[in-house]
Order: structure tokens, then sequence, then C-alpha cells
């Protein structure tokens, strides 16, 4: 059952992430989308528990997940924004 709402959480994460930072080189579609946000989710609990705010096998929430998913949002457009200069 984690692993359902893990899915949910990530696509609700990586649909705000879209709406806050809506781009043109961003990844588009329902999995591109649930997957930014289980990345961004990875993303933050990680960086949460390098910085001491999340317990060790504690996770990020929706929140965390969202921000995370900003940050791959933010990575993903340098980037693509990079290979289509570079064409």
């Amino acid at each position: 059952m984690s692993i359902l709402w893990t899915i949910i959480i990530g696509f609700v994460a990586g649909v705000i992430a879209k709406f806050i930072m809506p781009g043109e080189n961003e990844p588009s579609g329902f999995i591109l989308t649930t997957i930014l946000g289980i990345v961004g989710a990875f993303v933050a609990t990680y960086l949460g528990q390098a910085l001491g705010w999340y317990r060790p096998g504690g996770g990020a929430g929706l929140v965390g997940a969202v921000l995370g998913a900003i940050i791959v949002l933010f990575v993903y457009g340098l980037f693509a924004g990079r290979q289509r200069r570079a064409i």
C-alpha cells in the first residue's frame, strides 16, 4: 500500500510543481509527471535526512515532495535548455 501512496503523492507533487514552475522544456504526460513527483520526493527525503530534518527511515511529505520536484524541474530545464541550444 505504501507504493500506491508514493505514486499518488508523486503525481500530486509533480502536478503542483509543474503548475508552480511552468516552462516549455518540462516533461509532459501522466507517467512523466508522476515520475517527476516521485523523484522529487526522493530528492527531498535525501536532502532532508542529510540536513537532519527527517530521521533515518522517514520520508518527505507532500510539501517536501513538491519542493524536490521543483528542484528536479529546475535541473531538467538547465540540461534540456543546453541540448536545444547545442543543436
